[in-house]
């Protein structure tokens, strides 16, 4: 008894029936997976079976199988807007356009409308009404499907690469790394903004200072007048 884990433990007292199942899951997910918090258990709910899962909820919040639904749909989806965030911050200040932070400058001047060093001829009110209207029809249609896992894996037109196409073996391949890429993507907005608050530069620049000078110019120093030694 001494050499069982407290997951094996829970297991012999748990009650037959689902209760059981969903922990046997869970064991065989850990096992297999792993825990992003080594020596705990995972929690019963978590049991594989979505990409990425590794017992990650130490609030509890997906205990109830309809708000693990919702919030699996909102970080993916989070996921995906971040990285087509994070890969705009960059690509504007690697073509020589500024940064993200002064790309819509002007907007804020009233000067004409432009980004990547391409004008169009649309006003503030314009952009931002033709925002609305496409990314409130992609919603509306994408809310109209009632299956959970269509709705945030859609296939057909959104899928012009057809991945969905692959076997089954490299389809969840994919959803595994494109939920990774996701949850990064989304740690380098937050150090995007951070870092554009702290300093007002964008992200290439503040890379190329740190490895410049890393022991002067770091997060300890951001916005603080360094000194030259």
């Amino acid at each position: 008894m001494q050499g069982l884990t407290k997951s094996a433990m829970r297991g012999l007292s748990a009650a037959p029936g689902a209760t059981a199942s969903r922990r046997g899951r869970a064991q065989v997910r850990q096992a297999k997976l792993g825990n992003w918090y080594p020596g705990e258990d995972s929690p019963t709910y978590l049991d594989g079976s979505l990409p990425g899962d590794y017992g990650f909820d130490p609030a509890g919040l997906g205990k109830e199988p309809k708000n693990l639904a919702r919030f699996r749909e909102a970080e993916l989806l989070h996921g995906r807007w971040a990285m087509l965030g994070a890969l705009g911050c960059i690509v504007v200040e690697a073509t020589g356009n500024g940064n993200w932070l002064t790309a819509p400058q002007w907007a804020i001047d009233g000067a004409d409308p432009g980004y990547l060093g391409q004008s169009f001829p649309f006003t503030l009110p314009a952009v931002l009404g033709i925002q609305f209207v496409l990314m409130a029809g992609a919603e509306i249609y994408r809310n109209e499907e009632q299956d959970p896992v269509k709705r945030i894996y859609p296939g057909g037109t959104f899928d012009p690469l057809g991945y969905a196409d692959k076997g089954a073996k490299e389809l969840e391949e994919l959803k595994i790394k494109e939920i990774k890429n996701g949850r990064l993507a989304m740690f380098a907005m937050a150090g995007f903004f951070a870092q554009g608050l702290a300093t007002g530069n964008g992200p290439l620049a503040d890379l190329s200072a740190h490895s410049a000078d890393p022991f002067h110019v770091n997060i300890a120093t951001n916005g603080v007048s360094v000194p030259v030694w």
